[in-house]
């Protein structure tokens, strides 16, 4: 599948939380950062997160939600949040298919072995549901920071 041009429609994709149900749609009208993540509970999702958590009230001053995402389940997301005293959704992405409408599933190399896996990226969405910035192959540090500064951007 290829890669979601900036400027285009983001695809009304729902998804199972620790809370029940979400959908993209019912957050029309508000900005939405959408970062994909490897996996719940391992040190640079577990830093991402704690800094996505940090960094909730100001996201939320600008009109931002915030949602992660990763292919872990339901039960694992509650239990990261639980742990984290994360503030805002996880998606279970366990078909693949907020990770597929992004593309974030790439091969990678982890100890020269070659997997599948999920690329950090960061996707910044707008109150008229098309994409405006997208960040790929992140880096954990300074990472919400930058989303921040980008919103602002998009806000001015």
């Amino acid at each position: 599948m290829a890669a979601m041009k900036i400027g285009a429609k983001v695809p009304d994709l729902h998804g199972a939380t620790a809370d029940g149900e979400m959908r993209l749609r019912d957050l029309k009208s508000k900005y939405v950062v959408v970062y994909f993540y490897p996996k719940d509970s391992t040190p640079g999702c577990t830093l991402e997160a704690q800094d996505f958590r940090d960094h909730h009230k100001d996201f939320a001053k600008r009109g931002a939600v915030i949602l992660g995402v990763s292919r872990d389940s339901t039960k694992s997301h509650a239990n990261f949040c639980a742990k984290q005293a994360l503030n805002f959704e996880l998606v279970a992405d366990t078909d693949e298919t907020w990770c597929k409408a992004f593309d974030v599933i790439h091969e990678k190399v982890l100890y020269g072995k070659r997997s599948l896996g999920v690329v950090r990226s960061t996707f910044l969405i707008g109150p008229d549901g098309k994409l405006l910035q997208e960040w790929r192959g992140v880096k954990v540090a300074g990472h919400a920071e930058a989303v921040l500064e980008a919103l602002d951007n998009a806000r001015a």
